[in-house]
């Protein structure tokens, strides 16, 4: 690596060395790659620049920008990738974990970046759910909304994903408009600090919005308050410290944690050993013992068998076990590399002989390894272990004790349910897999384990080749799970970006709450059309702009003609006998495909102008029968606007369907783009 690097804290928009550094040593030669320490940072001082200089800036943004922020950090992430990989080796990890890691931390931004232009509106307010009518008139209305906290957002990482672990925690926290103060684990920072040090030389970010704690925390959470959130990845002892904080419990801080997880994988009672579902059984088993070196909270610590099959899995993990070679991550050969430290090595060697006394090893050996490379005798190197337990009843360890390492624990099961029992003496893990070709003994695990899992994961011959396997956080997934597994839930699409909001019920008139949220609310003030809407730009629409059409009679033979056009002769249209009979329908009606149909009729201007498309309608119910003889009408109003691109945007219709006594027969959401 060359020269030991001094690893810098970047606090108050400027890069600074701390005082006494300790060393940090590579995970693959045992020597000081780096020197890291934070003695001297006012943490107090980091926390209030971040409120006051950050987040005002980071909230002056709308969602949509917040996005495009994200998706720029991203790319500046991707084109300095090479810098990162270079990094990583040192930390043990194969380029296929540093993969994971380096790259899937910037899908996890790009992610992010997506979901807020598709799935946020281009506006600082976030609107939860429908009005809830709260007076008899509706001039009284309640209306949930989320606004972003006035905080910060304290992240402190585990060192297995230096970069990932940080990104799937900084994506939602900016998109919600909150700054974030980072703190990774010391023995892999220095790759978490070079890619700080690309985000901020991007010149994306505005000053206060990311700082970097290159050692230990201080007395940083001394300063937290209601406003703030603190992020955990690590250990369950440390997770509990942090959360027993006396300023954590007096300010009521919010607290997401993703603890220890003795996450299980189920082989289903419908495999055999010549079903595809052993097979990949087997084959997931090892790739989770093995990527990362085993080092990732996700990964399989339980392997549950039918007890008739336990030797036949036993004899095949063992077989590709012994195929994988261990070594010098930089070599093209190598499988898997070292434990991030040598720390690491004795801690996953001390776990192992607790476990070996009530399990038997029947593969590999914590005191020896073949290791491949040049200069590697003090590296963090060690075997797989698999450990196998026929009575995993008697002992609590093999469901207690986590070996953080390329370590799992074989045990049988008699039937599904005791297989559902074993999975949940786990009190709460980040994930299971269960392989199965079996719909019911799936829904069977799901009624009787989910309560216990965060993420469940089904797989089989029919998804294998497009699975992104047992151990794979998604940022549209949910990622955290329920007690041991610490409670908390991160990412999870949009989920995670509520994490650092507020939700709050706004009460008032529709009017008012409407230009709160920049929405039409039922009963709100409608502005007559002047001109038709379809002749205005976007940017010529207001909100609450109302089209009304005149009325259209609904005969007899327009519904038998739309019946024998369209093929679709359901007796309640035709059938005048049947239709009577039915609860729902005083005789024959029209169909609600003709509604929509003679509706759009009523508001389409066809001449060619600002409307570019129509691209669907969202929330359609049919609410009254429309019968031969009646009469429709439809009002058209602009409920909401958001820009997508430069040159149009979209615009959201409410619109409603009378019929001619003034009753509400149909209601729907149009979406169109429009030009600006």
């Amino acid at each position: 690596m060359g020269n030991v690097l001094r690893l810098k804290s970047f606090a108050e928009n400027a890069w600074t060395e701390g005082k006494r550094l300790q060393p940090v040593y590579s995970a693959i030669t045992g020597d000081v790659i780096a020197e890291t320490g934070s003695e001297g940072l006012n943490f107090g001082a980091m926390v209030d620049y971040a409120r006051k200089i950050g987040g005002p800036a980071l909230r002056k943004l709308t969602f949509h920008e917040r996005a495009a922020m994200l998706k720029a950090l991203a790319n500046a992430i991707m084109a300095r990738k090479d810098e990162l990989y270079q990094l990583s080796y040192s930390t043990g990890a194969t380029k296929v974990d540093s993969w994971i890691d380096i790259e899937g931390g910037a899908g996890t931004l790009f992610s992010y970046a997506s979901k807020g232009r598709r799935e946020l509106p281009n506006d600082r307010i976030l609107i939860d759910g429908d009005p809830e009518i709260v007076s008899k008139g509706g001039t009284f209305i309640g209306q949930h909304v989320y606004t972003s906290l006035q905080g910060v957002g304290v992240h402190i990482n585990a060192f297995n994903f230096p970069v990932w672990g940080m990104l799937e925690k900084l994506g939602p926290t900016l998109l919600g408009g909150v700054p974030a103060i980072v703190k990774p684990a010391s023995a892999t920072a220095y790759v978490t600090e070079q890619c700080v040090r690309i985000m901020l030389e991007a010149g994306i970010l505005p000053p206060g919005t990311l700082q970097l704690i290159s050692g230990s925390a201080g007395d940083l959470l001394d300063h937290m308050t209601c406003q703030d959130l603190v992020s955990f990845t690590g250990s369950a002892q440390t997770a509990m410290k942090l959360q027993s904080h006396p300023v954590m419990a007096r300010e009521s801080v919010r607290f997401v944690a993703e603890r220890d997880s003795l996450n299980a994988s189920i082989l289903a009672a419908d495999a055999t050993p010549d079903s595809p579902e052993f097979d990949l059984f087997v084959k997931e088993v090892v790739k989770e013992m093995t990527v990362k070196a085993g080092q990732k909270c996700t990964a399989i610590r339980r392997a549950i068998v039918p007890s008739a099959l336990i030797d036949k899995v036993q004899d095949a993990i063992s077989a590709r076990l012994a195929k994988t070679v261990i070594g010098d991550p930089r070599l093209e050969t190598t499988r898997m590399g070292a434990l991030a430290s040598l720390d690491q090595l004795k801690d996953v060697r001390a776990k192992v002989a607790e476990l070996a006394q009530v399990a038997r090893t029947v593969f590999g050996d914590p005191n020896h390894v073949k290791v491949e490379g040049e200069g590697l005798e003090k590296g963090a190197f060690i075997s797989p272990i698999l450990l196998r337990t026929d009575t995993p009843w008697t002992s609590d360890a093999v469901h207690d004790v986590e070996a953080f390492g390329p370590v799992a624990t074989l045990m049988p099961y008699k039937d599904t349910d005791d297989a559902i029992a074993l999975a949940n003496r786990g009190k709460g893990s980040l994930a299971i897999s269960v392989f199965t070709h079996d719909a019911g003994i799936a829904r069977d695990i799901v009624l009787g384990a989910g309560a216990y899992h965060g993420r469940m994961v089904f797989i089989n011959r029919d998804c294998a080749k497009e699975s992104t396997g047992h151990g794979s956080p998604l940022p549209g997934l949910v990622h955290g799970g329920p007690g041991r597994a610490g409670g908390g839930e991160e990412m999870g699409g949009i989920r995670g970006v509520k994490h650092y909001m507020q939700r709050s019920a706004l009460q008032g008139s529709p009017t008012l709450l409407g230009g709160i949220v920049q929405s039409y609310l039922p009963g709100g003030a409608q502005t007559e059309a002047t001109r038709h809407p379809f002749r205005l730009t976007f940017g010529e629409l207001n909100i609450g702009y109302t089209f009304k059409s005149g009325l259209r009679k609904i005969t007899l033979e327009d519904i038998e003609h739309f019946a024998n056009f369209t093929g679709d002769t359901f007796y309640a249209h035709m059938n005048e006998e049947a239709a009577a009979a039915n609860p729902f329908f005083p005789g024959r009606v029209a169909h609600g495909y003709l509604l929509l149909s003679f509706a759009a009729g009523l508001f389409v201007d066809p001449a060619p102008g600002p409307v570019l498309a129509n691209y669907g309608l969202e929330g359609l119910r049919f609410v009254k029968p429309v019968s031969p003889g009646d009469s429709i009408r439809v009002t058209l109003t602009v409920k909401s606007k958001a820009q997508r691109k430069p040159e149009y945007g979209e615009v959201k219709w409410a619109v409603q369907i009378f019929n001619q006594a003034d009753e509400l027969v149909a209601t729907y959401d149009l979406l169109t783009m429009n030009a600006l």
